[in-house]
This record gives structure tokens, C-alpha cells and sequence, in this order.
């Protein structure tokens, strides 16, 4: 499909997608980065590098028996729980904090509070508060992640353009209508944005939160492989997440994001 540009003359509309070209060198990046990993594993003939088929190899064995769906899917679950959570609160808080400085003034202490205490000090007290259940583990993950998303929507808020706004005083809308036509779109590359960084950072926590309180997930098993040396499981068990939180990027939040921003274009 093709669009009128501003000189009158029609162009190929932008789909988002990534083309072919985009996609071999992608392919390519992958490729150089295996055969180097592959000569490395060769040249050093250590346990403490496996070649990528040691690990491929592990992977299946993992696969097979059961073990990596059941713990890839517990970790998913608090990954998706606090993601969620966190966007959800941070959101509100940003908007609030961009759109009205008194709560800015008040909040913004907490925020950098927020910001700056260690992830580990944060799970470690949610541990020894409500003990080593399932609530206290999503809770530290969560708190871990509202400063970061309510920074960043604080600061796509004040960027919103009040005269779009009055525009929309003026046709007479509803609150809900200006929020979702009119105030909410301008935000959404902020929202992407922290919602991509948010999810890299989350999952990364969630080991951490797995590591030291829970007896199931990837973070369990990989602390369990840690005890073994067995560097082969644990890399099978980060390439199986990563693989995952690839899909999502790929499949969700990329063809997601160009949709709803396509207008900017």
C-alpha cells in the first residue's frame, strides 16, 4: 500500500516489518557468533566452554525429560505476574508525576529511593517479611521494577502536547475518550520503552529471586547446576529463556509497537 507524502508524491507505506535483508543479517550475526563460540570450545578442550552442540545437546535431554517446560513455565508465570504488575502501577505513577508537579515533589524522593537500592537488598527483606512464598518473590520483583517505568512515563508525560489536548476540549470528548485517542498515543513509545527494558531486567531479577527462595524455576535449576559445574545445562537453560523472551520481542512487542505508533510516521 502507498502513502501521499508531504511533496504530493506517493510512497511505500511503512509495514514495520523486518525485510529479508534485515532478517540474513540477523541470521548472519548468529552464525559468526556460533562458529566463534565452536573454534573457542575447540581450541580450549575445557569442560568450562561445551561447544554449542554440547549445549544444544543438553538442551534436548532437558527438553525430553520434562524438567525445562516445567521450570521454564514457573519463571515464566513470575515474569509475566510482576511484569504486569510493575507496568501497570508504574504507569500510574508516571502519569500522575508528569501531569501534576505537587506529586512529583512528593514522589520523586521515593522514586529515586526506589531506584537505588540493590535488587538483592530489596528480595532478601521481602524474604525475611513474609517468608519464602510465592507472594514475597513476585512483591521484590515487582518493587524492583515500578521506579524504573514511572521515571520514564513521568517523562513522556510532560511531553505531551496540551494543544492536542484543548483540541480535544473542544470537540467536546469524554475524559475516557480524550485519554485513549488523544493523551495515551503520545505516550506509547515511552510505554515500549519501558516495557522492553522492563521485561530484559525482570526476568534477570527472577533468577536472582529463584536463586535464594524457591525450590522451582530456572534460577532454582541453574543454582543447582551451579554446585555441579555443569556449564553445559547452564547455558542449554539461559539460551532456552532467552530464546523465549526473543519470540515475545519479536512476535508481540515489535509488530505491537509499529502498529500503534504508525501515526507518528
Amino acid at each position: 500500500m502507498a502513502e501521499l507524502s508531504t511533496t504530493g508524491v506517493l510512497r511505500p507505506a511503512k509495514s514495520g516489518r523486518a525485510s529479508w535483508p534485515d532478517v540474513g543479517q540477523r541470521l548472519a550475526s548468529v552464525l559468526v557468533l556460533l562458529c566463534i563460540w565452536e573454534l573457542a570450545a575447540l581450541g580450549l578442550q575445557s569442560k568450562s566452554l561445551p561447544s554449542p552442540l554440547d549445549v544444544l545437546r543438553a538442551l534436548w535431554e532437558e527438553l525430553y525429560a520434562g524438567e525445562l517446560l516445567f521450570h521454564l513455565a514457573k519463571t515464566l508465570f513470575r515474569v509475566a505476574v510482576s511484569f504486569l504488575l510493575a507496568m501497570l502501577i508504574g504507569v500510574a505513577l508516571g502519569i500522575v508525576m508528569g501531569s501534576f508537579r505537587r506529586w512529583d515533589s512528593r514522589l520523586d524522593i521515593l522514586v529515586v529511593l526506589g531506584m537505588n537500592i540493590p535488587a538483592l537488598v530489596t528480595i532478601i527483606l521481602c524474604y525475611v517479611w513474609l517468608g519464602l512464598t510465592e507472594t514475597a518473590a513476585i512483591i521484590a520483583v515487582t518493587l524492583n521494577k515500578i521506579p524504573m517505568v514511572a521515571v520514564t512515563i513521568r517523562e513522556g508525560a510532560r511531553t505531551i502536547d496540551r494543544q492536542l489536548l484543548q483540541v480535544a476540549s473542544v470537540y467536546r470528548l469524554s475524559r475516557r475518550d480524550t485519554f485513549f485517542a488523544v493523551y495515551l498515543p503520545q505516550l506509547y513509545p515511552y510505554l515500549f520503552a519501558s516495557a522492553r527494558n522492563g521485561l530484559s531486567l525482570i526476568w534477570k531479577i527472577v533468577l536472582v529471586v529463584e536463586l535464594l527462595g524457591r525450590s522451582d524455576g530456572i534460577g532454582f535449576r541453574l543454582a543447582s547446576f551451579f554446585h555441579f559445574f555443569d556449564i553445559a545445562n547452564i547455558l542449554a537453560y539461559t539460551l532456552a529463556f532467552i530464546l523465549v523472551i526473543f519470540i515475545i520481542e519479536t512476535l508481540l512487542f515489535r509488530p505491537l509497537a509499529s502498529r500503534l505508533t504508525r501515526w507518528r510516521t
